[in-house]
């Protein structure tokens, strides 16, 4: 390894030859909250800040398919994120905001179809073409069933919407990542580095799988596809994991898929620091640990970086903990000189140990899901996810017992705690966001409403690709909810 340069397969050391010397990861702050006016504010805010990519978080209706007046969303709109019921709300949600210049990243995934053809809308209204689009869509289904739990169809009708995404932008959004597939969750859950590793890419393995079957070629679509990491609290550790991911990421794309491609042998990923590592308890040490594992991003090669605020284990950041966060982001990449070398702990004789091993141990456990028939049919027999709640005790059980020192949780505990300026959310926005949903529904053509529902419910008992006709409930006025219930009434729900 220590012969290994930046840029070269299989690109343990860097996906590029030069790394941040000729451009910086992409600086992003995770925002969605109460309103699609109000997060639309947030988000004119952290641009004006230096944000240089938006990442939209939706509120959990969005998420699993309802819309904001549904009975099943009451004391949930707007909650965790944003509420899209409609092109209305996607339109307010991007008001004055180019959709042609900026790198937008969407975190969706049972909903993922619908609420790209909202976005797609939206830059049409905008007067801008999908094939200018940058950004990503998460729509990473498998380990909502393991590690999240967002989801609403059976793993097989998901992988169908999934793949007809990828198919569909492989044509109409060139420079659209069309699934970021994330170990993210799967780390928040509570697994260990290794199986952060290996049941992102046994998911990922999968989805090429399906998308050869449909008859895509990985060589293309391969380049598409991006990853989405937590970086945790052991500095080393992280850092080690992000170099193992890469060597891991070729290895397969080379070996397993026979791709020749370059592009389609990189390892792009996205990094947000661990939500669960933050503590409700002496919120200002958040800003600390926040700091140091954006660093170990940095250090291990991430493409894009989202860093937590510091009181995300109470309430939505506020807009100035939010300005922290993204000020930590610039002050290592502007003050601390690392960005002039890349891979700079490459050759320490603990991150190549570390980064052999996780290499060593991810490979390992892949191939047990192999030998289970997949990531599919590791998740639909429960192995992921007893392995994670295995690991999930384990570490808390380290924590309850004092082996694992947690500062401010249990030791150099406060007695007395100070938190001001929450962030909180407003009624009476809430309010007007159903009354607003309330209004579109009647003041649109339900008749073309009607049709279009229809046409979409005949495509999904079929095999053509799904987009189009969601695209075009979504241009006849059709909501979120009522495209959702539509392919519930087809796919079922899991």
């Amino acid at each position: 390894m220590r012969g290994e340069k930046p840029g070269v397969y299989p690109f343990t050391r860097g996906i590029y030859g030069n790394m941040y010397k000729d451009k910086l990861w992409t600086m992003r702050q995770y925002a969605g909250l109460t309103s699609a006016k109000e997060s639309n504010k947030r988000y004119h805010s952290l641009l004006k800040q230096g944000v240089m990519g938006l990442s939209v978080a939706f509120d959990l209706p969005t998420q699993i398919g309802y819309d904001s007046d549904n009975h099943l969303a009451v004391g949930e709109v707007g909650k965790v994120g944003v509420p899209i019921s409609s092109i209305e709300n996607m339109d307010i949600l991007f008001n004055n905001i180019p959709l042609e210049k900026i790198s937008t990243s969407m975190t969706i995934n049972a909903t993922a179809p619908i609420l790209l053809a909202f976005y797609i809308s939206t830059a049409e209204n905008q007067g801008v073409t999908s094939k200018k689009l940058r950004g990503t869509i998460q729509n990473d289904i498998l380990k909502e069933y393991t590690a999240r739990g967002t989801f609403i169809y059976p793993p097989n009708s998901s992988m169908r919407l999934i793949t007809d995404v990828m198919d569909f932008c492989e044509s109409h959004l060139p420079y659209w990542n069309t699934i970021s597939i994330s170990g993210y969750h799967i780390r928040e859950a509570g697994s260990t580095v290794v199986q952060e590793l290996a049941f992102t890419f046994s998911n990922a393995i999968a989805y090429i799988e399906a998308a050869i079957k449909k008859g895509l070629d990985p060589n293309k679509f391969g380049e598409k596809i991006s990853f989405f990491f937590n970086a945790h609290n052991g500095f080393l550790e992280e850092i080690s994991k992000f170099r193992a991911a890469r060597k891991l990421w070729a290895t397969i794309m080379k070996e397993r898929f026979s791709v020749t491609n370059k592009k389609a042998l990189l390892c792009r990923f996205h990094v947000q620091t661990g939500g669960s590592t933050l503590t409700a308890q002496q919120v200002d040490n958040n800003i600390v640990r926040t700091s140091i594992q954006a660093l170990s991003a940095i250090l291990g090669g991430t493409q894009s970086l989202h860093t937590n605020s510091k009181d995300e284990a109470l309430a939505l950041p506020s807009i100035d903990s939010a300005k922290t966060a993204l000020r930590t982001q610039q002050i290592i990449a502007y003050e601390s000189g690392v960005i002039e070398h890349p891979d700079p702990f490459g050759g320490s004789y603990v991150i190549e140990k570390m980064t052999e091993e996780f290499f060593n141990a991810s490979n390992e456990l892949i191939g047990k899901i192999d030998s289970m028939g997949g990531a599919i049919e590791a998740i639909n027999n429960g192995f992921v996810e007893h392995e994670i709640s295995s690991s999930a005790y384990e570490y808390q059980k380290n924590i309850d017992s004092n082996q694992k020192i947690i500062v401010g949780v249990n030791k150099f505990e406060d007695t007395e705690e100070d938190i001001n300026s929450l962030q909180n959310i407003d009624p009476v926005e809430v309010k007007k966001q159903i009354k607003r949903l309330s209004t579109f529904k009647k003041t649109r053509n339900n008749i073309q409403v009607n049709e279009s529902l229809k046409k979409l419910q005949i495509t999904a008992k079929g095999n053509e690709n799904i987009m189009p006709d969601i695209i075009h409930c979504v241009k006849n006025n059709c909501t979120l909810g009522e495209i959702s219930d539509t392919l519930r009434l087809v796919f079922g729900e899991y």
